[in-house]
């Protein structure tokens, strides 16, 4: 069923602009799949999918394929262009996004295979990334604020 429901999310997200989950819940209720939001969060997470920006203006989600080196840019300028402020309590960062990006900035942090993330929770505008400590989330801050430089 997993498998299944993950390949119609795949075919929904190339064949439509989607820019929630809950429009892509809708569609997947459509066809047929018993679904939550949190489901459908697990699923795009799963499934490295991100937002990306479309011609004139807004966001949809789109999928995107490991190692290439496009992608690896794309996740990048995702990076760089949602993130909006980066600092940390412990060992969690709390990064600020542009209202809408924050899974996409999620994703290319998850894409960025950091050894001292140990993982990541985003809302709309807000992730929350636990780092092994203290030490590394304070050394972490400065390179994720170096490369949005």
């Amino acid at each position: 069923m997993k498998t299944e429901r993950q390949s119609r999310i795949i075919e929904l997200i190339r064949e439509n602009d989607i820019d929630t989950q809950e429009m892509l819940a809708e569609m997947l209720e459509k066809d047929g799949f018993n679904v939550t939001q949190a489901t459908v969060s697990r699923d795009i997470r799963e499934l490295k999918v991100t937002k990306v920006g479309i011609q004139g203006g807004g966001f949809k989600y789109a999928v995107m394929t490991n190692g290439s080196s496009e992608t690896a840019k794309r996740m990048n300028r995702v990076f760089k262009e949602g993130v909006l402020s980066i600092d940390y309590a412990q060992n969690i960062l709390v990064i600020k996004t542009i209202q809408g990006m924050a899974m996409g900035v999620a994703a290319a942090i998850d894409a960025m295979d950091k050894a001292e993330i140990m993982g990541t929770i985003a809302g709309d505008d807000t992730i929350f990334c636990v780092v092994k400590s203290e030490a590394k989330a304070i050394k972490l801050v400065e390179r994720l604020k170096d490369d949005i430089m």
